[in-house]
C-alpha cells in the first residue's frame, strides 16, 4: 500500500478536521438527545426534539444550544482521529494478505476502533452530558409542579451539588468541564471520568461493528473501477447512510450510557448501580419503548458528523497539510 494510504499522521489530521466541523453543525441536535433520554415518563419538558431547541433559545439563548460543545470541540479531535485512524490501521493488518477483506475481518477492525476509541469518548461525553442536561434540570425546576432541587450522587456518595446544578442560580450557571473534571478526580480519581466505560464500550463497539463494513459497502458501490476511489459526494452519502443505520441500532446503548453518566437528577428521578440496574429500571419504570429517545436526533446527528468524516478522507485534507497530494473537489 502507498505512504498515502497507510499514514497514521494524515489520517489523524483528517478525523481530527472532520470532527471539529461535524460537531460544530449538529451540537445542538446533540443538545436535545441528551435531554430527551434524560427524561423520565411523567417528567416531561420537552415534547420533541423541536420543542426541546425552541425551548432551549427561550430560556438560555442561542448558545444555550452549545451548551458543552467546547469540551467536545476539545476532545472530539483526537476522539475521531482515533475511530477512525484504528479502523484503517487494523484493516491494513488484517489485509496483508492481500487476498481483500471478508465482512467478519471489516467487522473485527471495526470493533478494535471502537474499543480504541473509548479512552477518549468516556470522559469526553461524562464532561459533555453534565453541561447539556443542565437547561432541563433547571426547567424542570422552574415548573410549579416540581419543587425539590436537584441532586448529584457520584457513586455511592452525595456529593454537593453547587458545582453542577445550573438552574438554582445564575452563578452556577457559569460551571465548566474544567470545574466538573476536577470534583470528580478531586472525589473519586481517575475513574470519576470514567464513569459509564462499560455502557460507552457496550455502544460504540457495535456501533463500528455495523458503520464501518456498511460504509465500506455503500462506499465500494459509487467506485467507477477498483482502483479509483468513489467521488467525495457519494462518500459523503454513504456515510451519511451508514452512520444513521448504526445510530439507530444502537441507540438503546446510547440511552444507558446517557442515563448512567448523568450525575445530577432531578426531582424523584432514581440513580443506577449499573448497566443491567439501569435497563432493569427503564424496562419497569418506562416500558421498551424508553431505549428510543432521542433516536431521530441521534441519528441526525452521527449521519452528517460521518459523512462529513469520509468527505475529509476522500478530498484528502490530511495528506495536503502533510504534503502528500492536494486537495480537489472535482477530481476527489
Amino acid at each position: 500500500m502507498s505512504q498515502q494510504q497507510i499514514s497514521l499522521p494524515a489520517k489523524l489530521i483528517n478525523g481530527g478536521f472532520a470532527g471539529i466541523v461535524g460537531v460544530t453543525c449538529v451540537f445542538p441536535i446533540d443538545l436535545a438527545k441528551t435531554r430527551l433520554q434524560n427524561q423520565r415518563r411523567g417528567q416531561q419538558v420537552y415534547k420533541s426534539m423541536v420543542d426541546c431547541l425552541i425551548k432551549t433559545v427561550r430560556s438560555e439563548g442561542y448558545f444555550g444550544m452549545y451548551r458543552g460543545a467546547a469540551v467536545n470541540l476539545t476532545l472530539v479531535t483526537p476522539e475521531k482521529a482515533i475511530k477512525l485512524a484504528a479502523n484503517d490501521f487494523f484493516r491494513y493488518h488484517l489485509n496483508k494478505d492481500g487476498r481483500g477483506l471478508t465482512v467478519f475481518k471489516e467487522m473485527l477492525a471495526g470493533c478494535g476502533a471502537g474499543m480504541c476509541q473509548v479512552i477518549i469518548t468516556t470522559p469526553m461525553e461524562m464532561l459533555k452530558i453534565q453541561l447539556q442536561d443542565a437547561g432541563r434540570l433547571a426547567a424542570q425546576q422552574r415548573k410549579p409542579a416540581v419543587m425539590p432541587t436537584v441532586k448529584l450522587v457520584v457513586g455511592s456518595a452525595a456529593v454537593p451539588s453547587r458545582y453542577y446544578n445550573a438552574g438554582v442560580a445564575p452563578a452556577m450557571q457559569r460551571v465548566s468541564a474544567t470545574k466538573i473534571a476536577r470534583e470528580l478526580l478531586h472525589t473519586q480519581g481517575i475513574q470519576g471520568l470514567y464513569r459509564g466505560l462499560g455502557a460507552t464500550l457496550l455502544r460504540d463497539v457495535p456501533f463500528s461493528v455495523v458503520y464501518f463494513p456498511l460504509f465500506a459497502h455503500l462506499n465500494r458501490l459509487g467506485q467507477p473501477n477498483p482502483s479509483e476511489a468513489a467521488p467525495f459526494h457519494w462518500s459523503f452519502f454513504s456515510g451519511c447512510a451508514a452512520g444513521c443505520t448504526a445510530a439507530v441500532a444502537v441507540n438503546p446503548c446510547d440511552v444507558v450510557k446517557t442515563r448512567l453518566q448523568s450525575l445530577s437528577k432531578g426531582a424523584n428521578e432514581e440513580s443506577y448501580s449499573g448497566v443491567v440496574d439501569c435497563i432493569s429500571k427503564i424496562l419497569r419504570k418506562e416500558g421498551p419503548s424508553a431505549f428510543l429517545k432521542g433516536a431521530s436526533c441521534r441519528a441526525l446527528v452521527i449521519a452528517p458528523l460521518f459523512g462529513i468524516a469520509q468527505v475529509m478522507y476522500v478530498l484528502g485534507v490530511g495528506e495536503f497539510v502533510l504534503g502528500y497530494t492536494p486537495v480537489s473537489l472535482f477530481s476527489a
